[in-house]
C-alpha cells in the first residue's frame, strides 16, 4: 500500500506586518503586555490580499517546490474559516486559477485544526488509491473577522497561508494520525454565522460575525489536548517521545506551547515557534511553519516531525510524519 508523503510546502503572507507598538496606538495595550502574555511581537495583516489570493500563491509555491506538475495534482482540500464565499469553494476557485484539471475540491471547517484535519483527509485518499497527489492548503483572513476594540483578542491573530503537496510514495510518510472534537456549546472560541433573515422571520439583534473567545477555558483545553494527542499518537505508532526530531504546534500562545513541553517533560527547543512574527493565523499557522522550515534547512530526511493542532469546534488533531 502506498503511503502519504509531503514532498513540497509553500507559504504566503500579506506585505502589511503590524507590530504591537502598531496596535497601541488602536486599542489600550502595550508592546510588553502583549508579548508576556502571548509572545507575539509582529504579525501580518491583510491590506487588500483576499483569503483566496493568499491560499493561490502559497499553493503554487508548494508545487513548485515538490517538482510536480499542476496536472497532476487531483485532490485539493482548503481549510479556513474565513473564505471570502460561501460558495464556490475556495479549493475550487484556486484548482481553476492553478490551471489543475477537474480534481475534486472542497472547503472544511476545522478552526486551527483545519490543516491536520485536511492531510488526514487527504491521506486516506492517498492510501487507498483514488489520489496520487494532493494540495492541502490552511488559510485565513482573520483580520475581517476580528474585534478591533476587544484588546483580549484583536493582538492575538493574524493573516496568512500555508499548503503542501501530499503524494503517494513508496517511502514511510504520515505515520499516524489521530483527530476528535468536543463540541463548544458554551462558545469558548466564536465566530457567529449570517442571522436568519427572511421575509417571515426577523432576528431583532443580528449578532456580529467577530471572534470571541475565552481565554483562560481554550489555554487548559490546548495544554490539556497537546499532552493527550502526543502520548495518544506515539503509542499507537511505537515511538517514543525521544525519538522525536521536530514538534510543530498550532501557534497560539508561547505559554501554552511552554506548558506542554514542562508537562511532557520535552525540551523547548524541539518546538517551532513562529508566533513571534506571525501571530496567530489559526488553520494556518502549521503549514507555514511548515514552509519556514522547510526553507531553513531545518527538515531532514527521515526526520520524525509531530504535528498538533487545537481550537474552535473545540476540535484537535495531530500527526507524526517522517520527513
Amino acid at each position: 500500500m502506498k503511503k502519504a508523503r509531503i514532498i513540497g510546502t509553500g507559504r504566503a503572507l500579506p506585505n502589511k506586518k503590524v507590530h504591537n507598538t502598531d496596535l497601541e496606538k488602536i486599542v489600550e495595550t502595550s508592546d510588553q503586555w502583549i508579548k508576556e502574555r502571548s509572545g507575539i511581537e509582529t504579525r501580518y495583516i491583510s491590506t487588500g490580499e483576499t483569503t483566496t489570493e493568499l491560499a493561490y500563491s502559497a499553493a503554487e509555491k508548494a508545487i513548485i517546490n515538490s517538482n510536480i506538475n499542476k496536472e497532476e495534482v487531483d485532490l485539493v482540500i482548503v481549510a479556513t474559516v474565513s473564505p471570502d464565499s460561501y460558495a464556490p469553494a475556495t479549493a475550487c476557485v484556486i484548482a481553476k486559477k492553478l490551471g489543475l484539471k477537474n480534481p475534486t475540491a472542497f472547503d472544511l471547517t476545522a478552526g486551527c485544526s483545519g490543516f491536520v484535519y485536511g492531510l488526514t483527509v487527504a491521506k486516506q485518499f492517498i492510501e487507498n488509491g483514488n489520489v496520487k497527489n494532493a494540495l492541502i492548503v490552511g488559510v485565513e483572513v482573520l483580520s475581517k473577522l476580528v474585534n478591533w476594540k476587544d484588546r483580549g483578542t484583536c493582538v492575538l491573530f493574524g493573516d496568512g497561508a500555508g499548503a503542501c503537496i501530499l503524494s503517494a510514495s513508496d517511502k514511510n510518510g504520515i505515520i499516524n494520525t489521530f483527530t476528535g472534537s468536543d463540541g463548544d456549546i458554551n462558545n469558548l472560541l466564536h465566530i457567529p454565522g449570517e442571522p436568519l433573515d427572511n421575509p417571515f422571520y426577523k432576528e431583532e439583534k443580528p449578532l456580529p460575525s467577530k471572534i470571541s473567545m475565552e481565554g483562560s477555558e481554550i489555554f487548559k483545553f490546548a495544554t490539556r489536548i497537546i499532552k493527550k494527542s502526543v502520548k495518544t499518537v506515539l503509542k499507537d505508532s511505537n515511538y517514543t517521545v525521544a525519538q522525536l526530531n521536530h514538534i510543530v504546534p498550532h501557534q497560539a500562545n508561547l505559554r501554552i506551547i511552554e506548558y506542554a513541553s514542562e508537562k511532557l517533560k520535552i525540551d523547548l527547543d524541539k518546538f517551532y515557534v513562529n508566533l513571534d512574527h506571525c501571530g496567530n493565523t489559526s488553520a494556518a499557522s502549521i503549514p507555514i511553519a511548515l514552509d519556514e522550515m522547510n526553507e531553513k534547512g531545518l527538515l531532514k530526511e527521515n526526520d520524525l516531525i509531530f504535528l498538533v493542532g487545537f481550537g474552535g469546534g473545540l476540535t484537535w488533531g495531530a500527526a507524526l510524519l517522517s520527513w
